[in-house]
């Protein structure tokens, strides 16, 4: 039978970043993957010069983690930023509309860049102008993104920012997700400043000429290639683990057989986890199970450059639900990355599904390339058969960090005290996004080492 320091369930980048940081504190590290590749949810394609990102295509700069890990890995010369313009738009009576330079989370700053955009009302920016005037909330429990920004912005703000922005990138409903989980820098403005505006402003901070976001030549599947390198001979594709209890050690029953380890890490979505847990602590099974997620689809699509008459200087755009359009969102990939296509191509993606739109996965591939081509073709004047699709699902694989959701890992935390060896990271519980999944993941295996450490003594 296999005996290993630590056993690490998923090969995500949770689970690869964990098991990076165990093999360089010198701890003997296995990664169990129930796929036939490792990445979850980050997987780049690449051929005939087209290089196409399934799921997230980007690290954001101003959380550091992410960028460390591709320097320990030798990629920091690969770092590539974001093309200019960075501009990116919102829909608005079927029209889009650029975001106004000097933007926070795409809330304007000075009543300037207010009186511009093009997005609001008068009416609308006369009740966002108002922000410093309204009075601060007392107390401390937790509120939806949506019931914060119209408490402080209004509902327009709600429906043209909140909802397709701040909500959008978490796939979720506006209505549900909470602001403490996912934005607590806009609680803590409120909290010290009384204003989301002026605590903003006082910061004067201005954007970095290179853009938020970094990728790789390769896609950002190229950091779970070179990762997977490093970790040569330590991961197992093809393994489900179907059970996890104590025998002395910990013993990991899985398809190929058990192993016993001195700690696991469970780094798979939050109702995996539970029902691994589920033999030590049936509530602590409950709560992971508790927290939901949503399922997405992206579409990528190229064409020939004339072939799209619009000239797609930016980034990309999303889509409110007020819309009532099937994409919450799409991405110009060769406007926003060089290298993306060939020469004289366009690289397009558009996303479907998630939270306010929970049964478009039930369509068929063909159903949602059928959506996506005919939205895009519409918005930006495609007059041809795409060179290429390809269809990208995750099921079950947004975490929703609805309203009590801190609470709720605290729960988790707590009760898995009592499980010595048992330790969870990844998206469903601390962590939203490349950085914060490496971030989390990192700071978890240097706990399972130390454990380790003690526990061998």
């Amino acid at each position: 039978m296999a005996t290993v320091g630590v056993a690490i369930v998923g090969g995500g980048i949770a689970g690869l970043a964990a098991a990076y940081e165990l093999q360089r504190r010198g701890v003997s590290v296995q990664v169990l993957e129930a796929a036939a590749r490792v990445g979850g949810v980050i997987s780049s394609d690449r051929f005939d010069g087209w290089v196409v990102d399934g799921g997230p295509d980007s690290m954001l700069v101003q959380k550091p983690a992410a960028v460390a890990l591709c320097r320990d890995l030798g990629l920091g010369d690969r770092l590539i930023h974001t093309l200019p313009p960075r501009t990116a738009y919102v829909m608005r009576a079927g029209q889009l509309h650029p975001l106004v330079e000097g933007s926070f989370l795409g809330f304007p700053l000075t009543a300037a860049g207010l009186i511009r955009s093009p997005i609001f009302s008068a009416a609308g920016k006369m009740r966002m102008a108002l922000e410093p005037f309204m009075p601060r909330r007392s107390g401390d429990e937790d509120e939806s993104i949506g019931a914060f920004v119209r408490r402080r912005f209004g509902k327009e703000a709600v429906d043209y920012l909140a909802e397709p922005l701040l909500a959008g990138i978490h796939a979720g409903d506006v209505e549900r997700l909470s602001i403490r989980a996912l934005f607590p820098r806009l609680v803590d403005a409120e909290h010290h400043a009384g204003s989301v505006l002026r605590a903003f402003r006082a910061l004067r901070s201005r954007p970095s000429s290179n853009g938020a976001f970094v990728s790789l030549p390769g896609g950002t599947g190229e950091l779970i290639d070179t990762l997977a390198t490093a970790l040569d001979g330590t991961i197992c594709l093809d393994v489900r683990v179907n059970a996890l209890h104590r025998i002395g050690m910990l013993r990991i029953e899985t398809s190929r057989g058990p192993i016993d380890a001195r700690a696991v890490i469970l780094a798979v979505p939050a109702y995996v986890a539970g029902s691994l847990l589920r033999g030590f602590d049936t509530t602590l099974a409950a709560f992971c199970d508790a927290v939901p997620y949503a399922s997405t689809a992206t579409v990528a699509l190229g064409f020939r450059r004339e072939h799209v008459a619009h000239p797609l200087a930016g980034t990309g755009f999303v889509v409110p639900r007020v819309e009532r359009r099937g994409l919450l969102a799409a991405t110009w990939i060769s406007s926003k990355w060089p290298g993306r296509a060939p020469d004289g191509h366009v690289l397009l993606r558009g996303f479907l599904g998630g939270g306010r739109d929970p049964h478009r996965l039930d369509d068929s591939d063909h159903m949602l390339i059928d959506t996506t081509r005919h939205e895009l073709g519409a918005l930006l004047g495609i007059s041809a058969e795409p060179l290429f699709v390809r269809v990208y699902r995750f099921t079950k694989q947004s975490p929703q960090y609805e309203v009590g959701h801190l609470e709720r890992v605290a729960q988790i935390e707590q009760r898995l005290v009592a499980i010595p060896g048992v330790f969870v990271t990844g998206s469903g519980f601390r962590a939203i996004g490349i950085p914060d999944c490496v971030a989390d993941a990192r700071a978890t295996a240097a706990i399972a080492a130390g454990y380790v450490s003690s526990a061998s003594h």
